[in-house]
């Protein structure tokens, strides 16, 4: 069955995208949403048999490459961690399709069906990098992911600004795309295959070096996809798409492909300090940096996307401090909120045509009481406050931080502090006091239709519930998560942990995190419209003017260079080399055609001429010919 998953977003892309001019809307709708809830269907089958089986046989449809040095297999895999993906990604996307047939209601039947043609081959392409059984078989759904946030992000291509959005998130994703492609070519050369099984059996057979080096150009990958400093700003202008394409890239798809490489290729970061290192401190600089910048934002997508960024540092500390099932559990728990926190946001969007400032919000709670409540057990999930889903997940990957090294769980919890303050700065401006819009808007403030609100109450339910598959024994649960993933990935580093330090470390993350809100609500219930920003704080709200430096070192000298190229090298160079060529020939004909006169004394002379030249030529040719003789 494993291979009918991928198969049903794939024909919902093939009928959509073909007859997107001739099917209805409400049958594209039904086509788009129906081949991922089967995918989902059959994605929980599998999951229960692996649950209750251990993993599936690998099933190899054909041989994708044959050549002397090696062999790939087209192969999927459905194990304990592929088997989790799989529920994510099929799930989280059913709902977000769901979503979008009201949202995107208002799209030409064309542009809708086209809409959801992009939205089923995301789905297929993520679906195809989970259950590849190798890492070739991965790299294609990775590069399938990629094109497909090209095509949504610049869904709307009518508007410059999205195409350069969707351009620098496809460049962007190259850079490190290169890093992976280069750490599979190394694996193949020192062992001649690509197999996951057969790769972390044989890793004895590699050196330290190339280990490290396998495993560090791996990562540049997972920083492009899952955006890590210095690859993390094409995130936040990919909020350009349309905003279910926000949620189904931030929470199901895409950042999380770099999470699911790193925990699939634990076997080999496991023997690498230096790789795990590296991990580490991107993560908590990542979480950090962006946090600080989502504090200053007034876009209310910006904020969230700013927050992924900081969510998936969280991530990667998680993976870099040795915590797999921990970094895989967020993933989970991040999926849910924050496709709560995106789709809540889309429904305000919605609710004021278009509005994305949040200083042009406000009082939304009276007149969008379910989208309020949502959004707000978003918050609180994504804040880290107990029972909500963030706290569990966040909790193990700081726990098992500060067993490594403290300075790790210092600044995490700092950056636990600083989301719990930026998201109920979001909460406080956009939901409370009063509206700030326009008298028309507010006149047609209503809440939005089923199709929205009811996966958000799904979304909200499972924000509320979902930490509680990998409960801790301090806390008297099992670590269920932890004991199910544990054939696949490698025990947490979480040694020397009592349950009395745990209550500790817990009680204090969440009591900064419950300090933030605090502030962030009696800042912002007070005084709820939000300033222009002053000294410090405007360079915040301008990203630290990264894009700028970046833009200044990188894009602006290789855009010299290039029209340097262009007009020097290509246009007076080569093209000037080869247009005058023609020019010389035309030149000469002209210069040639002035003796084809007509007048015979002419052509009688030019006779002459030519005689004589060619009896020059051959009586020297004989007095040469001679000469050689001689000497022979």
């Amino acid at each position: 069955m494993m291979y009918l998953i991928p198969l049903f977003p794939l024909i919902g892309f093939l009928l959509n995208g073909l007859f997107r001019k001739s099917l209805s809307k409400s049958l594209i709708g039904i086509i788009g949403s129906g081949t991922i809830l089967a995918s989902f269907i059959v994605s929980c089958i599998l999951f229960f048999n692996v649950k209750s089986g251990g993993a599936l046989p690998v099933q190899p449809l054909f041989q994708f490459i044959n050549i002397s040095s090696f062999k790939i297999d087209f192969a999927f895999q459905v194990d304990q961690l592929s088997s989790l993906f799989l529920l994510i990604i099929t799930g989280i996307g059913f709902l977000i399709h769901v979503y979008s047939t009201s949202y995107m209601h208002d799209e030409k039947e064309e542009h809708f069906a086209r809409y959801f043609a992009y939205l089923n081959l995301f789905v297929f392409s993520m679906l195809l990098l989970v259950l590849g059984a190798n890492y070739v078989i991965m790299f294609i759904g990775w590069e399938g992911v990629g094109l497909c946030s090209y095509l949504l992000i610049g869904f709307w291509f009518k508007n410059d600004s999205y195409n350069y959005a969707a351009k620098k998130a496809f460049i962007m994703n190259r850079i490190g795309d290169l890093g992976f492609l280069l750490g599979i070519f190394w694996l193949l050369s020192k062992l001649g295959t690509a197999n996951y099984n057969d790769v972390f059996a044989n890793v004895h057979q590699l050196s330290s070096t190339d280990i490290t080096g396998i495993t560090v150009l791996l990562f540049i990958g997972a920083m492009g996809k899952s955006a890590q400093i210095p690859l993390y700003t094409w995130l936040p202008d990919a909020m350009a798409g349309p905003t279910p394409v926000s949620a189904l890239i931030h929470a199901a798809t895409m950042v999380t492909a770099g999470i699911y490489m790193v925990a699939r290729s634990n076997a080999l970061y496991s023997l690498s300090a230096v790789a795990e290192n590296l991990i580490a401190i991107i993560g908590i600089a990542t979480a950090l940096f962006a946090a600080t910048i989502a504090i200053k934002q007034n876009d209310i997508k910006k904020v969230l996307a700013y927050s992924t960024v900081s969510q998936l540092g969280y991530m990667f500390l998680g993976l870099g401090v040795g915590a797999y099932t921990g970094s895989v559990f967020h993933v989970m728990t991040h999926a849910f909120f924050k496709a709560l926190l995106f789709l809540g946001a889309g429904s305000v969007i919605h609710a004021i045509h278009n509005q994305q400032d949040m200083r042009y919000m406000g009082g939304l709670k009276k007149y969008m009481p379910v989208t309020h409540i949502t959004f707000l057990i978003g918050c609180l999930a994504i804040s880290g406050i107990p029972p909500f889903s963030g706290f569990f997940s966040k909790d193990e990957i700081l726990a098992a931080a500060y067993s490594v090294n403290p300075v790790y769980w210092v600044l995490g919890v700092i950056g636990a502090g600083m989301t719990a303050f930026y998201m109920f700065r979001l909460y406080a401006t956009t939901f409370l006091g009063e509206f700030r819009g326009t008298e028309e808007q507010k006149h047609h403030l209503h809440e939005s239709p089923l199709a929205i609100t009811i996966p958000l109450f799904i979304l909200a339910i499972l924000a509320v519930i979902g930490g509680f598959v990998n409960v801790p024994e301090a806390f008297g649960g099992n670590a269920s998560l932890h004991k199910f993933l544990s054939p696949v990935l490698k025990t947490e580093n979480v040694q020397g942990l009592t349950s009395s330090k745990d209550y500790m470390l817990m009680g204090v993350s969440g009591g900064v995190a419950l300090l933030g809100i605090i502030i962030a609500l009696a800042k912002y219930i007070k005084k709820p419209e939000l300033n222009e920003a002053t000294g410090l704080g405007k360079v915040v709200a301008n990203k630290w003017y990264v894009d700028e430096i970046y833009d200044a070192i990188i894009v602006n000298p290789l855009t010299y260079l290039g029209v340097f190229f262009k007009n020097v090298i290509e246009k007076s160079g080569i093209d000037g080399f080869v247009n005058g060529v023609g020019t010389f020939i035309q030149y000469s004909s002209r210069r040639l055609r002035l003796v084809q006169n007509g007048r015979v004394g002419t052509y009688i002379l030019m006779m002459v001429f030519s005689l004589v030249v060619l009896f020059v030529i051959f009586w020297n040719q004989t007095i040469i010919i001679n000469f050689f003789q001689k000497i022979f």
